[in-house]
């Protein structure tokens, strides 16, 4: 038998292990540690159960806890069976949280299977696709109430997202376009200068911008700077359940929310694009006025002469395109957003993602399509 003034433990003749525990078992105190009554458990023959007395405990905190914890857990792992008398019930609540807390796994020791990992992949990707088209058919479905005059529309809003999303990108977008023009210009100055044909650089400049590169440029740049806004605006809505309140009032988000956002980049973006174009021939003729002395007017007349009303119309049509699926990522990526924080930041970051790979997935079937038809 082995005695404290806090515990004793011994075993009776038929083998069973008694725990008594008693007095004031808190930090304050000198408590014993549950080393010995682990070694009596393993000790060969171990005993058949375990029979824990507190019938002579005054009080007690968090120590009694972290003993009793260690000696159940290894009566656990033995497959001993325990017999608690007397134990306060404060005790008994706080062991059966403790013990219900299920073990955490490291995901790095405990990797998933490769083909499981696979048909997770697969799984998240259809999922994100059919979330994409039911987003899509209820947005169509928005504009048919709009068309019919039955969308819950503030024209307020739409006078505000038209305001952020044409007059506050005006600097960016010049800024961009106008040094885009001047690299275009610069690059091509040096190959064709070496055949004589610096001419050409109008050539270059005028139809690269007018059907590529400045609704491409404008695109990107309305990405990063309104399709992050929109989602980070719908995000935090739909983090302070504000989403919630207009379903709770019979407002449909997508109606008041979406279809302001979608109509003011669908409508600024051809004009962000043709004021794209315009810097971006000017940046081109700054380089060729510099570097390669041709009059501002005869660049003007080669670029007229270079460029058709089809470079200018298929460049506007894309312009048109981007500012709708810029518009739609956005609000859909703010919308089915989660309620933290964190998810907030997740969104914003998944809304240019996205954003941006559906400009150039555009950008190539427009292309090919304008190249079959011969535009």
């Amino acid at each position: 038998m082995i005695e404290h003034r806090h515990l004793q433990h011994a075993r009776t003749p038929d083998g069973t292990l008694q725990v008594a525990l008693g007095g004031d078992w808190t930090l304050a105190r000198r408590l014993p540690a549950p080393h010995g009554v682990l070694e009596d458990l393993e000790r060969s023959p171990r005993p058949p159960r375990v029979v824990l007395d507190a019938s002579a405990l005054t009080t007690w905190d968090s120590g009694l806890l972290t003993f009793l914890f260690a000696v159940l857990s290894r009566c656990d792992q033995l497959g001993l069976s325990v017999e608690r008398q007397a134990l306060p019930r404060g005790v008994e609540r706080l062991l059966a949280l403790a013990t219900a807390v299920p073990a955490r796994h490291d995901p790095l020791r405990a990797a998933e299977p490769f083909l499981s990992s696979v048909g997770a992949a697969v799984t998240r990707a259809w999922d994100g696709v059919r979330d994409t088209l039911a987003f899509i058919g209820e947005t169509f479905l928005a504009l048919v109430r709009l068309v019919r005059g039955n969308a819950r529309l503030r024209g307020s809003d739409l006078l505000l997202a038209l305001q952020g999303c044409g007059a506050r990108s005006l600097g960016i977008v010049a800024l961009i376009n106008f040094l885009v023009g001047i690299i275009l210009a610069f690059v091509g100055a040096i190959e064709l200068r070496s055949f004589g044909a610096q001419i050409y650089i109008a050539h270059l400049v005028g139809i690269g911008m007018l059907r590529d590169i400045a609704p491409i440029m404008t695109g990107i740049i309305v990405t990063g700077r309104t399709g992050a806004s929109f989602a980070a605006e719908l995000a935090t809505m739909e983090a302070n359940q504000e989403i919630d309140a207009l379903k709770t009032l019979g407002i449909p988000p997508l109606d008041f929310l979406v279809l302001p956002r979608l109509l003011a980049l669908s409508l600024m973006m051809p004009l962000l694009c043709l004021y794209a174009d315009v810097l971006g021939v000017v940046g081109g003729l700054a380089v060729s006025a510099f570097m390669l002395g041709i009059s501002p007017v005869q660049y003007l007349a080669e670029t007229r002469h270079a460029v058709g009303l089809n470079d200018l119309s298929v460049g506007l049509f894309m312009s048109f395109v981007f500012g709708v699926l810029v518009a739609l990522t956005g609000c859909m990526r703010g919308l089915r957003s989660g309620r933290s924080a964190s998810a907030v930041g997740e969104a914003t970051t998944s809304a240019v993602v996205t954003g941006i790979v559906s400009i150039v997935v555009a950008t190539a079937i427009i292309t090919l399509i304008t190249y079959v038809l011969g535009i």
